[in-house]
C-alpha cells in the first residue's frame, strides 16, 4: 500500500486564484491542503468553509514574512510541495502604497524560499520536493500593438511597483534554484478572471456596477490590451507545472484571448443585457440596472483619466507550456466570461458582504485559528 500524500502548502489560498486552486487540488488529489493566508482585504475564505469539514483543508491565519511561523509549519506538516500564490497584486494600490508590496512580495517570498530550503535539506528531499512560484506577465512590462507576445525568454521591464516587486520575487526564486538547488518552478500568467475575484478588479467591478446602474469607468481611451485567462484554466496549468515541470523551468500561462479594456467592458454589458432578456426575474433583483428597463448597460460607460505608467498591452505565447506541460486552455473568452457573470448573479450575498465596511474585520475575527469553524456572516 502506498503511503498517503504529504500535505501541500498553498500560500494565499484564501484569495481569488488561491481558493480556486484549493478546490481544484481537493478534487484532483488525496492530499491534505494547508492554506497560509494573512487574511488581508482581498481574502475571502467563506466559500471554503464547507470544504473544511472533513479535515483535509486547514486555514492558518498568518504572514509569510513571519519566519518562525513558516518554519513551524514546515516542521509540523513536513511539506514536500509549496504552491506560492500569496502576493499583493493590485496595481493602483501599489502606486499609492508600494512599501506593502515590497514587504509581502519580495521579503515574504524570500522567507518562504529560505524555510523550504532549510527544511528540505535537513530531510534530504530536495530531489523530490517542488516549490511552484506563481507570478505574472506584468514583469515583462508592456508591448506595442504589433509586437510578438511574451515568451519565457522575454526581458524583464516592470512598469509599476507591483510588477517590480513580482519581478524581484521571480529573480529570488530562480537564484535559490541556481545557487542552492532548491527545486523551484516559476509560472508567469496573464490576467485572471472568474469566480470569487475581489470586487476591486476590472471584471467584477464592471459586473457589479452594471447591476447597480453605476458608471463604468474605463481608463484613458480603453485601448489597453490584456490577455485574459479563466482562473480554472490557470489552476489546471499550475498543477501541470507541479507534476510535469522541470526545476529551474519557467512556463508562461496564457488564455490566448487578447482584448482591449473597452471591448471587455462592452462584452460584459452585452452579456448582462442578454441575461436580463433571457431571465425577466433579474429585473426585480436589480432594478437599477439599465437592462432591467430594456436599455443597454453600455450607456453606463465613461472614460476617465489614465493611471500613471499604464501598460499598453500584455500578451502571452503559451506554446512552450503547451509542448512541455500539455497545457491548453479549455475556455474561450466568451464562455469564461459567461460563467463569471453567472457566478456573480448567483452569489449576490458574497459580493455585497465582501464590499461591506466591516467584512474584513469579521473575516479576521472568525478565521483567526488553524482549524476554523466560523459562524454565518449576516
Amino acid at each position: 500500500m502506498s503511503s498517503p500524500a504529504r500535505p501541500i502548502l498553498v500560500t494565499g489560498g484564501a484569495g481569488f486564484i488561491g481558493q480556486n486552486l484549493v478546490r481544484h487540488l481537493l478534487q484532483q488529489t488525496n492530499s491534505r491542503i494547508v492554506i497560509l493566508d494573512a487574511l488581508t482585504y482581498a481574502s475571502n475564505p467563506t466559500q471554503l468553509t464547507p470544504l473544511m469539514q472533513d479535515g483535509r483543508l486547514s486555514l492558518v491565519h498568518g504572514d509569510i514574512v513571519d519566519r518562525e511561523l513558516v518554519k513551524s509549519l514546515f516542521d509540523q506538516y513536513a511539506f514536500d510541495t509549496v504552491l506560492h500564490l500569496a502576493a499583493e497584486s493590485h496595481v493602483d494600490r501599489s502606486i499609492s502604497a508600494p512599501d506593502v508590496f515590497v514587504r509581502t512580495n519580495v521579503l515574504g517570498t524570500h522567507n518562504l524560499l529560505m524555510c523550504a530550503l532549510e527544511n528540505w535539506q535537513s530531510r534530504g528531499v530536495l530531489d523530490t520536493a517542488r516549490f511552484v512560484h506563481v507570478s505574472t506577465d506584468e514583469v515583462f512590462g508592456d508591448l506595442d500593438y504589433t509586437d510578438p507576445p511574451f515568451t519565457e525568454n522575454s526581458p524583464y521591464r516592470p512598469s509599476s511597483p507591483y510588477s517590480a516587486s513580482k519581478a524581484a520575487s521571480d529573480h529570488m526564486a530562480r537564484a535559490y534554484q541556481r545557487t542552492y538547488g532548491l527545486p523551484v518552478i516559476v509560472t508567469n500568467c496573464s490576467n485572471n478572471y472568474g469566480p470569487c475575484q475581489h470586487p476591486e478588479k476590472l471584471m467584477p467591478l464592471m459586473i457589479i456596477r452594471c447591476l447597480e446602474g453605476k458608471s463604468l469607468p474605463v481608463y484613458g481611451d480603453g485601448a489597453n490590451v490584456r490577455d485574459w485567462l479563466f482562473v480554472k484554466d490557470h489552476c489546471r496549468a499550475i498543477t501541470l507545472a507541479l507534476s510535469k515541470g522541470v526545476p529551474g523551468g519557467t512556463y508562461n500561462i496564457g488564455g490566448g484571448t487578447e482584448q482591449t479594456n473597452k471591448n471587455v467592458v462592452e462584452k460584459i454589458c452585452d452579456l448582462i443585457d442578454r441575461r436580463f432578456r433571457d431571465n425577466p426575474a433579474l429585473a426585480q433583483r436589480y432594478p437599477h440596472c439599465p437592462a432591467a428597463s430594456g436599455k443597454s448597460c453600455r450607456d453606463l460607460i465613461t472614460f476617465v483619466t489614465d493611471r500613471p505608467g499604464h501598460d499598453r498591452r500584455y500578451a502571452i505565447d503559451p506554446s512552450f507550456a503547451k509542448g512541455a506541460l500539455g497545457y491548453v486552455p479549455e475556455e474561450s473568452f466568451e464562455t469564461g466570461l459567461l460563467q463569471t457573470i453567472d457566478w456573480y448573479l448567483e452569489n449576490e450575498t458574497w459580493w455585497r458582504t465582501a464590499m461591506s465596511p466591516n467584512f474584513h474585520d469579521w473575516i479576521r475575527d472568525n478565521y483567526g485559528s488553524r482549524d476554523t469553524q466560523p459562524a454565518s456572516h449576516t
